[in-house]
């Protein structure tokens, strides 16, 4: 069961050179247009010369019955612990065994050191911290590749393995908003940044390429590749989610290091119960708070204005946020209305609306299909607005043709005066290289 990442990773480290079991399917949630697809023969090795078919999660309870399905394995990330133990029930209706696989049987061994940037949740603000990694590193003079956790949504054996290293890169690969949202801000800075479907492949190929490798998560899973370092991000703008989802609360109890992050943006109370519920857990490790700063490229041309706001697509749909940064910029730039996307959104883009109930006033930067991306466009050009706010790392305006100026909001990882992380980042570099 997966959203093709975590459970093709599992598939090839796990199952796929065993011939001691049969992989029925996949089963595809979160991501639209996976279902119906299949995982080609050139991924899934010489015991599955047809490939896998990948169907909808809604045929799980029939695939049990039907198949004589004797286990079942979870493999998505960023889930309530409550729905987790619903599809175990559905699995456990039909006979078979739930599993979860751990970091001892998925995780892959790097010959360099390895820092990984994880989180309770999604749109907790990890690839900024990665991008900050990233330079402290290069200031060290160290050859850095970042490795980001999958989002294979095309032509699944043409993304087995990705090396980005320009923009004209991810035009190539026709790369959807999301994964632009991620490689964008990392080829900004000069880095190169690795993806796909193999990661044994993808590992193999980064570590020539490196001194030490940079994990960039995904979602709040853990990390496919060992970590020497493991730096775990909360946020305050959610307390109480750092663990209440799978698997976050996982990847919380393995941290070496936690952030608090947006502690400037939410209140003493917020930050106070996050740390409590850290130091609880975990009670020797470092918990540091830090900031995620905003900014405008142009502010002062949204005084007075009717804007509507672009937020990152995951953090605003199961990321769980009702809004994100791009709305807070809005509100602090004086804007005189912050408009309502339903008002003007096509079908496609209500259908998001309707999946995720909880968002607000802002219109998500969804793309893993090209309907979608065309969905965005019309919805932005037909909207009665002067404005529009981009907060996707993205240039929007590079994808599709909007009718209206924008401004771009950014945002990046600051440490407060005290330059903890930056201490323990020096430690580990003298104990590590």
């Amino acid at each position: 069961m997966g959203a093709a990442g975590r459970d093709f990773h599992n598939f090839n480290v796990v199952y796929r050179n065993d011939p001691g079991n049969e992989i029925v399917a996949f089963t595809a949630a979160q991501i639209p247009d996976i279902a119906g697809k299949r995982y080609p023969p050139a991924l899934s090795g010489p015991f599955y010369p047809e490939g896998i078919p990948i169907v909808d999660e809604i045929e799980l309870a029939d695939l049990c019955r039907e198949q004589h399905i004797d286990q079942v394995i979870f493999a998505y990330s960023d889930v309530p612990h409550r729905q987790v133990m619903h599809q175990a029930s559905i699995a456990l209706a039909g006979g078979a065994d739930f599993t979860l696989l751990g970091p001892k049987h998925t995780q892959l061994q790097a010959s360099v050191p390895v820092i990984a940037c994880c989180a309770v949740r999604t749109g907790c603000g990890k690839s900024q911290v990665t991008q900050w990694l990233s330079k402290l590193l290069k200031a060290h003079g160290l050859k850095t590749a970042v490795i980001r956790h999958p989002m294979p949504y095309g032509d699944l054996e043409k993304q087995a393995v990705q090396r980005f290293t320009s923009m004209a890169d991810l035009d190539r690969a026709d790369c959807t908003i999301e994964e632009r949202e991620e490689y964008e801000p990392h080829l900004s800075l000069g880095n190169t940044v690795f993806a796909g479907i193999d990661y044994a492949e993808i590992l193999a190929i980064a570590e020539q390429e490196a001194d030490i490798i940079l994990w960039d998560g995904g979602n709040n899973d853990f990390s496919f590749i060992r970590p020497d370092l493991l730096i775990v991000l909360t946020d305050p703008l959610r307390p109480g989610h750092e663990t209440g989802h799978h698997p976050g609360e996982a990847v919380l109890r393995m941290a070496d290091i936690v952030l608090i992050n947006k502690a400037n943006s939410a209140t003493d109370e917020a930050v106070q119960c996050v740390f409590e519920t850290v130091r609880q857990i975990l009670p020797s490790i470092p918990i540091i708070k830090t900031f995620s700063k905003v900014t405008l490229d142009q502010p002062e041309r949204l005084k007075g204005k009717r804007v509507i706001v672009v937020e990152d697509g995951p953090t605003i749909t199961h990321g769980g946020m009702a809004y994100g940064a791009g709305f807070i910029a809005a509100t602090q730039a004086q804007a005189a209305e912050i408009v309502d996307p339903r008002e003007f959104a096509s079908e496609r883009l209500n259908d998001v609306y309707r999946q995720y109930p909880h968002i607000g006033k802002v219109l998500p930067a969804v793309g893993y299909h090209p309907s979608q991306l065309k969905a965005l466009q019309q919805t932005l050009n037909a909207a009665d607005i002067e404005l529009v706010v981009s907060a996707t790392p993205c240039d929007l305006s590079a994808l599709i043709a909007i009718d209206k100026p924008i401004v771009r909001a950014r945002y990046e990882f600051v440490e407060d005066d005290n330059a903890e992380l930056s201490r323990h980042i020096e430690t580990f570099l003298r104990n590590h290289l």
